[in-house]
């Protein structure tokens, strides 16, 4: 509560934990009738896509969320759940060496599941966002640019090396280590593939032709309708890329923003017709590249499979939190098996 009083001067008359999403805190705050707030709390050791130390994980994730201010405020792209800037005008603020804490609008509405596609209409209006983001001129935000390395690649490589000899982290670390070493062919496969076209793609100078402002993870669980009083802001920018009045589609998560070939986002988004990037195309008069698309799922999958390795080798209980990492684990084996990197 401090901290909100001392960065945003957000007296917090109710504080409610709210146990949704993975890899952050958060929790409903209400500081007076009728406001409400999302406050977010990130662990500055568990996002290692934005780097390997405390200091390097807090300026990519102050740089990520600075960018989703700018395209909100700036650029007018309503769709976007950006932050509320503190006092001192920062995106988030620190919490300790560990953490940091950041403010939302609280967004009243329905948010999309993981697992569960999305209706047409809504998949529809999410690729008319996808194509004004990608449209926006990428100097108008200070990001780096995101390769198809994985969040923690160096634990998935000495895991691989180990799996000769026991894992002792917790109850899922043995089997863990077996169902990997069952599936140690296709994932060596799957980053070699990844490797060679990751120096293929990203070894030449980056143009403004084929770098955009991609979200990073546009999948159904970073999706939330909202009420109709903020759907009228929030349809704004994707209903002039559409060319028609959009819906009311908030897009939250913009710590994993970053400038990558479209594709990052647009694998999300491809159905097995390729309607959606077809239209994509309309919009943007940007080609899709297929194999990209592929091989962005395939990093995805290999993103996946560091981050639940990593978690079932370290020390670890039977916890509600490991039991969904070992049963993540072996759907995203499953997924690396039946869909096998070309060697």
């Amino acid at each position: 509560m401090h901290a909100l009083a001392d960065g945003w001067e957000l007296s917090a008359e109710t504080l409610r934990y709210a146990p949704v999403g993975g890899g952050s805190y958060h929790w409903v705050v209400t500081s007076g009738p009728g406001e409400q707030w999302f406050v977010t709390v990130d662990d500055l050791d568990d996002k290692g896509w934005l780097g390997r130390t405390r200091p390097a994980v807090f300026a990519g994730l102050r740089a990520a969320l600075d960018a989703s201010v700018t395209l909100r405020r700036e650029v007018g792209l309503g769709f976007v759940a950006a932050p509320v800037p503190a006092l001192d005008g920062q995106s988030l603020r620190p919490l300790g060496d560990a953490y940091t804490v950041a403010v939302f609008p609280f967004l009243h509405g329905t948010p999309g599941e993981w697992d569960k596609p999305l209706p047409p209409p809504d998949l529809d209006e999410l690729v008319a966002m996808l194509a004004a983001l990608h449209r926006v001129d990428p100097a108008a935000v200070r990001l780096q640019r995101r390769t198809v390395e994985l969040s923690w690649p160096d634990e998935l490589e000495l895991a691989l090396h180990e799996l000769g000899r026991p894992w002792t982290g917790g109850p899922f670390a043995e089997p863990a280590r077996e169902l990997l070493a069952g599936a140690a062919g296709p994932v060596r496969r799957g980053l070699e593939a990844l490797d060679r076209w990751a120096r293929a793609r990203f070894s030449a100078t980056p143009t403004a032709e084929n770098l955009v402002i991609t979200h990073g993870e546009p999948h159904p669980g970073n999706i939330i309708r909202v009420a109709d009083a903020v759907a009228a802001d929030a349809a704004g920018a994707a209903a002039d890329a559409a060319g028609r009045a959009s819906g009311a589609i908030m897009l939250i998560d913009w710590d994993t923003v970053g400038l990558a070939p479209p594709e990052r986002d647009l694998w999300m988004v491809a159905a097995e017709t390729g309607a959606e990037l077809q239209r994509y195309t309309e919009l943007t008069g940007r080609p899709v590249d297929m194999a990209a698309i592929e091989l962005y799922r395939l990093r995805w999958a290999l993103d996946d499979l560091s981050c639940f390795v990593r978690d079932l080798r370290a020390p670890h209980r039977r916890t509600p939190g490991s039991e969904h990492a070992w049963q993540a684990l072996q759907i995203t084996i499953t997924e690396i098996t039946a869909h096998p990197a070309s060697a």
